[in-house]
């Protein structure tokens, strides 16, 4: 008999912590904030008709000289965590992010959104941009 009511309470207790254990993972995870893509085409529509976006591009200083997307905001990856806070003062408005490829949009959008930035957007590469761009070259 005593060893019936020490096996129930041991089914008990593992029990209770599985569950308590299994209710913190998933908390953590929904918890965390992640970041959405977003196509060329709608983030050219939304730009041309919302306000308060902030289209940032996060390569380098002479990538940008090249070739950038009108009104984009520079903050290259390599910084993002140091200067998002003065540049990007409102964590709530939506924030199109871009680099070359869509490698370092992806990691700065991530760590945007580590931030608590709550409204970011992988825009990908602008090697992927059909519209207008400017350069400061000449």
């Amino acid at each position: 008999m005593k060893r019936f009511v020490s096996l129930v309470i041991f089914v008990v207790v593992v029990s209770f912590l599985s569950i308590v254990g299994c209710a913190q993972v998933q908390s953590e995870s929904e918890n965390k904030t992640t970041y959405q893509t977003i196509s060329t085409e709608t983030a050219k529509e939304r730009l041309e008709t919302e306000k308060g976006i902030v289209l940032l591009d996060v390569r380098t200083v002479a990538e940008n000289t090249e070739k950038r997307i009108p009104g984009s905001v520079l903050i290259p990856v390599e910084v993002i965590k140091v200067q998002a806070p003065d540049k990007l003062e409102d964590k709530n408005a939506a924030i199109f992010v871009y680099c070359r490829s869509g490698n370092r949009s992806a990691l700065a959008a991530q760590a945007l959104a580590d931030m608590n930035y709550t409204n970011v957007y992988d825009l990908g590469g602008i090697n992927k941009w059909p519209y207008e761009t400017e350069s400061d070259e000449k």
